[in-house]
């Protein structure tokens, strides 16, 4: 059932200032000095400071705290090529999240630019402005080049969330799913059905965790993605099977584990009773899932369910993963956000969800108790915790990794002003809360 209307949808986005997002002023203003300040002559001196060390743009403009949220709009939610304008709504509405979440200031940035080398000429011009770039709603493959050019290129971080925003998030469920159903990662058979920016970068990280690339099988459209496929991109490529297998319903057969970044009612209930034991299914599909919840438990009801959802248990939403990736890419000033990053991330979310959880939290989702098992694999979205162990996790593993050029000596300090930030945008957080 809808949570809302398309009047209110629109009302929403349209009454009072128009749009989600605005530009507030963090200095003062109201004196002749304050202006002298802000602007000439006294904006000269940070300037000529920053002429001769680069680096004194992080600490005399907003360069360290802001994140620029590009899009050229080929491939917006589920509603395709619909053009840069029409995808702002959703840029802006990246940028709510940046900032109510995690309290990183963003720029929303539409470019009407379709040709994937100068689209990375333009994004790459604008380092001198950004802390960090979040690719959105670019379609594949260019994504993939895309972000591997400006990645190589750029001394920034560059992220493209519609890539690895739901591969973190169902990493983290997959490791607690397999908790649960106590079985192996360098074991499980994996289905992917989707083998878009999302698919392959799912797959990718999977792999990272340990799932064995013999054991993944990648599905499009057009059923398995078979080697000697010359339809293949380089990217299904990378995860062709030699397997004589030729639709999604043969790759079910006896697999651990399904995930769906593709679209809606293309799994069924006899797919899925030829499941292994103990079936783990993330069926992420946006709004209708590959299967429904009531369907996939009515076939196995030994199933561990995810889906897209927030009227589901185990929603797997991106906002719990790039909002405070970037903050913690930030805090350290981490040149790029790197696997060991990601994976920190995805483990962060994983160790999170074995936590008790608050009261404000069970309140906000209308249940008495919120506890680990097969409802609850991942932390809530709404859970302002998360911030403290995913920024934190990043941020170490940044260090770890030599891509930081800011080192921290003082963890709890660290998640104190993590805390802080919180309290800035939700003034009902306690900064004491655990």
């Amino acid at each position: 059932m809808a949570l809302y209307t398309k009047e209110e949808a629109l009302a929403y986005h349209s009454n009072g200032r128009k749009g989600k997002i605005e530009i507030v002023i963090s200095k003062p203003f109201q004196s002749q000095k304050d202006l002298s300040l802000a602007y000439t002559p006294g904006v000269a001196e940070p300037c000529l400071e920053i002429e001769k060390d680069i680096n004194k743009v992080y600490e005399y403009t907003a360069k360290s705290n802001l994140v620029a949220v590009v899009s050229n709009g080929t491939a917006v939610l589920g509603l395709g090529d619909i053009g840069p304008e029409a995808s702002k709504p959703v840029m802006e509405g990246k940028g709510l999240l940046f900032k109510a979440f995690a309290d990183v200031d963003v720029f929303d940035i539409e470019l009407n630019e379709k040709n994937p080398q100068k689209l990375i000429e333009i994004v790459r011009s604008m380092e001198p402005t950004f802390g960090g770039i979040n690719l959105e709603d670019i379609k594949a493959p260019e994504c993939f080049v895309i972000e591997e050019v400006l990645k190589k290129t750029m001394r920034i971080p560059v992220f493209h969330d519609d890539q690895h925003g739901t591969a973190i998030i169902s990493g983290g469920a997959l490791i607690n799913a397999l908790k649960i159903a106590n079985k192996n990662i360098n074991e499980v058979k994996v289905v992917f059905n989707g083998a878009g920016a999302a698919g392959i970068s799912c797959a990718r990280l999977f792999n990272s965790l340990g799932v064995k690339k013999e054991n993944i099988v990648l599905c499009d459209s057009k059923g398995v993605v078979k080697e000697g496929n010359p339809k293949n991109n380089i990217y299904k490529q990378e995860f062709a099977t030699k397997r004589n297998i030729n639709t999604l319903a043969d790759a079910l057969k006896d697999a651990d584990v399904f995930a769906g970044v593709s679209v809606g009612n293309v799994v069924s209930k006899e797919m899925i009773k030829y499941m292994a034991k103990t079936p783990i299914i993330f069926a992420m599909a946006n709004p209708q899932p590959e299967i429904s919840p009531e369907d996939a438990k009515e076939a196995r009801p030994d199933v561990i369910m995810a889906t897209g959802r927030s009227d589901y248990p185990n929603q797997v939403n991106n906002v719990l993963g790039f909002p405070f990736i970037f903050r913690g890419a930030l805090d350290v000033r981490a040149t790029c956000i790197n696997e060991e990053m990601k994976i920190a991330a995805a483990k962060a979310l994983a160790e999170m969800a074995h936590l008790s959880v608050p009261d404000y939290i069970c309140n906000a989702y209308n249940t008495d108790t919120l506890k680990f098992g097969s409802e609850y694999i991942i932390p809530k979205p709404l859970d302002l915790r998360v911030i403290e162990h995913v920024a934190v996790a990043v941020a170490k593993a940044a260090i770890k990794t030599g891509v930081a050029q800011i080192k921290i000596d003082n963890w709890d300090k660290y998640i104190l002003q993590l805390r802080q930030r919180v309290a800035r945008v939700h003034t009902n957080y306690k900064i004491s809360q655990k």
